[in-house]
């Protein structure tokens, strides 16, 4: 008779107890640096899992520019106010982290995309492209084109960003056992614009200049426009990006452009969301999570359009 009541009382409590964990509707935030295509396939990406997944909610935010560190603060900040469980995030700058930190005290989950913030360990997981490793992918191209003596100029992203920095430090290492001079690199914060000053730059003081590389796509772009200023023949100069946007298939198309690292901007943002929700809903998941890059070349670029 006991173990009859106990089993109906138990039925009872199952029948009448709230959905679990996992059924919950999940509001999560997603927040990317600034507007470029990049950032964009990823929004794209994460719509995509939201439509998906009906009961994940996302709300959207975005900085101006690489360098917008108040705006992605105030980011962070606001969704916070708005409820969110959690947040995936492609941090602008180290300098953003006491804001998570805030976030996290508060009980909200964070999910780093596209590049880490060093020494922090707040964060659950990090969906990421290896940057090293692809890096290094340039590195080894670059490495069966040029010769001992060749001389090679960098544009490098925002100084201090681990992903970007670690793009020039994989090409570097990939591109060890030629014996080549670099003569110069800048900064360009990313931008196409910057990536043309630069280029110009290291054309002007180097007419004998034989490679280029751009640790960022626009900026990449900002030196094919460069090039082809300076009426530089295609053949007499190589040029290398990452990323494969923001102008870069039109270079590769023009010849100008010998060839990019792709990453694969909507299966980090995928893989990013998921791990948020999943750690949301109390299920590990890995704290490192890479999503992977490729060469592009003007012969296998319709692969990766």
């Amino acid at each position: 008779m006991k173990v009859h009541l106990l089993l109906r009382a138990l039925a009872m409590l199952i029948a009448t107890a709230g959905p679990s964990l996992a059924d919950e509707p999940v509001k999560v935030g997603f927040i990317t640096k600034f507007p470029v295509p990049f950032y964009a396939t990823m929004e794209s990406a994460a719509k995509s899992y939201a439509k998906d997944h009906p009961g994940v909610e996302i709300v959207f935010g975005q900085g101006t520019s690489a360098t917008d560190i108040e705006g992605q603060i105030a980011l962070i900040e606001s969704m916070v106010t708005k409820g969110v469980k959690g947040i995936a995030i492609t941090p602008v700058d180290p300098t953003v982290a006491p804001a998570l930190d805030k976030a996290v005290a508060a009980g909200v989950k964070v999910v780093l995309m596209d590049n880490s913030i060093p020494n922090w360990k707040g964060g659950t997981a990090l969906a990421t492209t290896n940057n090293l490793n692809a890096g290094k992918i340039a590195g080894e191209y670059l490495k069966t084109v040029l010769k001992n003596g060749d001389t090679i100029g960098i544009l490098e992203g925002v100084p201090g960003v681990p992903s970007l920095d670690d793009r020039v430090k994989g090409m570097l290492a990939g591109l060890q056992g030629v014996d080549v001079k670099i003569v110069g690199r800048g900064a360009t914060n990313c931008t196409e614009e910057l990536g043309i000053n630069v280029a110009e730059d290291l054309l002007t003081r180097n007419p004998d200049l034989k490679a280029i590389y751009a640790a960022c796509g626009p900026p990449a772009a900002g030196a094919a426009r460069a090039i082809k200023n300076a009426g530089i023949a295609s053949d007499k100069i190589i040029l290398v990006g990452f990323d494969f946007c923001c102008g870069e298939e039109e270079a590769l198309k023009d010849d100008i452009e010998d060839a990019s690292v792709a990453q694969f901007p909507a299966k980090m943002a995928e893989l990013g969301v998921d791990a948020l929700v999943k750690a949301i809903h109390g299920e590990k998941v890995e704290s490192l999570i890479d999503s992977g890059a490729a060469l592009v070349t003007k012969d296998n670029m319709a692969k990766f359009q």
